[in-house]
């Protein structure tokens, strides 16, 4: 059944009588339209009933709000609000296909966006969160599921990297779910759409989805080495420009923190509601599917990688290593995540 497109009396005294309404592919969580108004094309979002509903369009309106402060534009236009129908208008925008180097122009986008927020800020969206104890407690079940020894320490520099985590300095407005098909590449550059899980934190908590492969989203890639600095570089350059300042260190850190965070190993089909997602402990996971093995094992090799030689994190760092290796024997036809967006 197709539903009828909401919009208000207040919206057509704003923005006038809306026509041509097509549906468009959304979540469960909204229903989107098309349409035109006299003036433009626009994009009708409105978010359904349902637990949390409120608070979504909450932070989809502060964030996109956030982001407009943008020199370059990173988000589509917010041209017109409901909130008693929770309906969203936006400035419509073709997506054209990305470029085989698509993460560079992704990445410089990326940091646009983060750097639209500043401490004056805060409270305006929630903080980040990441991973906590019960997340130790299951990744460390899982190594014991995969028979590999957990060596003494790894606990007490899991608890240590999860207290960095929640210290972690920063006030960049997060997308919280940066994926591909968040991203719009126009003609006039990369713009993000679908803020309801934004919040407020470090940017190198989203920069660490190029590395670790896009945690919370139902597609993973994998780039090359030389690929993945070009974009990290494009990310700093950008964040430069926008604030005057450097980015800290600390990507390792967001890396071994997707990895152990319970809920980024879960394979999210595209159309489930990622909000209410369910954290299913490691080792209920029942090795979960082949690509959800395959997610697993390419980020396990990413934070071995990355945290070789991290004074903070050695022995996570032989940890990890021992339960890729692990992982391959167990299941040797297991192949490299694609290195192509779908």
């Amino acid at each position: 059944m197709v539903p009828e497109l909401t919009f208000g009396n207040e919206l057509w005294a704003e923005l006038g009588a809306p026509r041509s309404a097509r549906t468009l592919d959304s979540s469960p969580r909204s229903r989107v339209w098309r349409v035109e108004l006299p003036q433009t094309s626009a994009v009708v979002k409105q978010l359904v009933d349902g637990p949390g509903a409120d608070a979504r369009y909450a932070r989809e309106v502060a964030a996109l709000r956030l982001a407009a402060h943008a020199e370059t534009p990173v988000v589509p236009a917010l041209l017109a609000t409901d909130p008693d129908e929770r309906v969203l208008v936006l400035e419509h925008l073709e997506h054209r296909r990305p470029a085989s180097d698509w993460i560079v122009a992704y990445a410089a986008a990326l940091a646009r966006l983060h750097a639209t927020a500043r401490p004056q800020d805060a409270g305006a969206l929630p903080r980040w969160r990441g991973p906590n104890q019960a997340d130790i407690a299951s990744f460390l079940r899982l190594a014991t599921g995969l028979e590999v020894p957990v060596p003494p320490g790894v606990s007490g520099e899991l608890d240590d990297l999860v207290d960095r985590l929640d210290r972690a300095a920063g006030h960049a407005l997060l997308h919280g779910d940066p994926c591909p098909g968040n991203d719009l590449h126009t003609d006039t550059g990369v713009r993000f759409i679908d803020f309801e899980q934004a919040s407020l934190g470090s940017g190198l908590m989203e920069l660490a989805y190029l590395r670790i492969g896009f945690p919370t989203c139902w597609c993973v890639t994998s780039a090359s080495v030389p690929l993945l600095e070009r974009a990290e570089l494009a990310y700093r350059t950008a964040w430069r420009a926008a604030t005057g300042s450097d980015i800290q260190d600390g990507l390792a850190d967001a890396c071994a923190g997707w990895l152990i965070r319970g809920d980024a190993l879960v394979e999210r089909a595209r159309r489930e509601d990622t909000d209410h997602l369910a954290r299913i402990p490691h080792q209920d996971w029942k090795w979960g599917t082949a690509t959800a093995r395959q997610r697993l094992v390419h980020r396990l090799g990413v934070v071995s990688e990355m945290t070789t030689g991290h004074p903070a994190m050695n022995g996570v760092s032989g940890l990890v290593a021992d339960m890729r290796l692990a992982m391959l024997a167990r299941w040797p036809a297991l192949r490299p995540v694609p290195t192509q967006r779908p």
